[in-house]
């Protein structure tokens, strides 16, 4: 038996990395590993900058309860022509540097409405595993699934459980009362929390730089699962 920590994700709105290109920012249908640590540093008090090291260890599995309806939204933004400013320090910068000749274009942003998952983490001691269940429960900073205009849509419900597995640990975790008896179908999990996974993807979630936005791929380990936890009362 191995002790998981388990917690319910779940959003009006929810964004949750993928194609980041300049007129662009996708979203996938699960939120990936750089996401919950930054969730889990939010909710620690730990600012971009801090020492993410402690929670390296972590091993992450995700079930996968509704991914969401896609949502497309489009912005205006305003951009510095590169002959106005060579070399830049920061946008801002830019833009006060060329106050005439702004372009305007329209960029998109991608969204999963009402997204539902369930979280287990494991691999770390158990006394870190009761540290970030008290920060779940009162976390430092609001908490939000991707962007910041997506605030979570309930509590966490952050409980320690022992099982035999992921799946089984995702099967206690405890969801809205809203939600009914819902079902996972997949389970998404570190390569090495499953012995024999259905197949493998890679996926670009794990940060090298949180400040200039850097991460490296991982093989994340695909289950389809029948998993179907308690109610909230």
């Amino acid at each position: 038996m191995t002790d998981y920590l388990v917690f319910t994700l779940t959003a009006n709105l929810a964004s949750m990395g993928g194609l980041a290109g300049h007129e662009r920012r996708g979203s996938l249908d699960w939120p990936g590993r750089s996401a919950i640590i930054g969730l889990l540093g939010a909710a620690l008090g730990w600012r971009r900058d801090a020492d993410f090291s402690p929670l390296d260890g972590l091993q992450i599995a995700v079930a996968v309860f509704d991914a969401g309806t896609p949502l497309r939204d489009y912005h205006t933004v305003q951009t510095v022509p590169s002959a106005k400013v060579r070399r830049p320090q920061s946008r801002p910068e830019a833009l006060r540097a060329a106050r005439l000749g702004l372009n305007t274009i329209i960029t998109l942003r991608d969204y999963r409405c009402t997204p539902l998952y369930g979280v287990a983490l494991c691999g770390v001691e158990e006394s870190m595993l009761r540290d970030l269940r008290q920060a779940l429960m009162r976390p430092v900073f609001t908490l939000y699934l991707g962007r910041k205009s997506c605030p979570l849509a309930a509590p966490l419900a952050p409980r320690i459980v022992a099982a035999d597995d992921p799946g089984a640990a995702l099967a206690q975790v405890v969801l809205p009362p809203w939600r009914g008896r819902t079902v996972a179908r997949r389970m998404l999990a570190d390569s090495g929390m499953v012995d024999a996974p259905a197949h493998r993807e890679r996926r670009n979630d794990v940060a090298v730089d949180r400040r200039r936005w850097h991460f490296t791929a991982r093989e994340v380990a695909v289950e389809r699962v029948h998993i179907q936890p308690e109610v909230a009362p």
